[in-house]
């Protein structure tokens, strides 16, 4: 029983650590910004080819830093 309660703290903790973190693919490698706030959108982003324009527009990104990402990688 120990064991289950064990496994689901470190489990429950893994999540909230990959919500706090944008994890974005980009054409050349993979960036990792970190959120404003935690929630479950754009926690997972593919950023690869025309997709770019989209998502120098979204707020949340805006504040995370996303713009900055961007103009290093072109």
């Amino acid at each position: 029983m120990k064991k289950i309660i064990v496994g689901l703290v470190v489990a429950a903790a893994a999540g909230y650590g990959l919500l706090s973190y944008h994890f974005i693919l980009l054409d050349s490698s993979v960036k990792i910004l970190k959120k404003t706030g935690v929630r479950y959108e754009n926690t997972f982003i593919d950023a690869r080819g025309i997709k770019k324009l989209e998502l120098a527009s979204q707020p949340d990104l805006i504040g995370a830093g996303i713009n900055d990402v961007l103009s290093r990688d072109t």
